[in-house]
């Protein structure tokens, strides 16, 4: 493991903390009844992962946990993603404009075509206090890239309005369930157990999207996606 890594590591176990003792001091996306119908929308970029990778996460995450609960907002194969940068954080109204789009899009084609594909190690389930999600560690060049659209987002007027534990090293998740009300124990005890029985070969990201959509990404809208080098 990298120096880099055991950084990542330590920003996850800061966020546990924050969550053990109500404390939070980042953005998180707050419950609702429905969430496939929630009017809130983002402005965000994401990965779409591969479909082995999907299939996967389906057979031995989400489908062993819907048996214990279906009320929960589940990710299916369409909607699953990895989130790279965010831009403006979901509401209703929307935090931006059409225009504010446009430029999101300009600093994006300028800035992901440079970079180059990096790997994503899972390695953990962590139960935030309204979803599910699967974190990995990666190679630095994630954070080569959110601190590379930071600077440019800000230069071009529309800066992330996200909350973040730190500002120089992150790391990757994947949202799994959301939830409409808080977990049983049974539930919480499986995503131990799921958590510590977590083995996936490392995953290479080689493309990242701007979209618009609600956190279930319904009504989802790719302004335009790009491939790292």
């Amino acid at each position: 493991m990298t120096s880099h890594q055991q950084n990542q590591i330590k920003i996850v176990e800061e966020i546990e903390s924050q969550i053990k003792n109500n404390s939070l001091k980042f953005s998180t996306v707050s419950g609702v009844e429905d969430f496939s119908s929630d009017p809130r929308i983002c402005l965000t970029s994401l990965h779409f992962p591969s479909e082995a990778l999907k299939s996967l996460v389906q057979e031995r995450l989400i489908n062993p946990l819907k048996t214990i609960t279906s009320e929960f907002f589940y990710y299916s194969d369409n909607s699953l993603h990895i989130t790279i940068k965010n831009v403006r954080v979901i509401n209703n109204p929307p935090h931006f404009s059409s225009n504010d789009i446009k430029k999101a899009k300009e600093v994006f084609s300028s800035v992901i075509p440079s970079h180059k594909k990096f790997k994503v190690y899972f390695y953990k389930l962590l139960l935030f206090p309204n979803n599910l999600a699967m974190i990995g560690i990666t190679e630095p060049e994630l954070d080569e890239i959110i601190l590379e659209l930071d600077k440019k987002l800000k230069r071009n007027g529309i800066p992330d309005d996200k909350k973040y534990v730190n500002s120089r090293y992150f790391f990757s998740n994947m949202t799994l369930a959301r939830f409409n009300h808080n977990p049983g124990k049974e539930f919480v005890d499986k995503v131990s157990v799921l958590s510590k029985e977590i083995r996936i070969e490392p995953y290479t990201v080689d493309s990242v999207s701007l979209i618009t959509g609600n956190a279930a990404l319904n009504n989802l809208r790719v302004i335009e996606s790009w491939d790292l080098k």
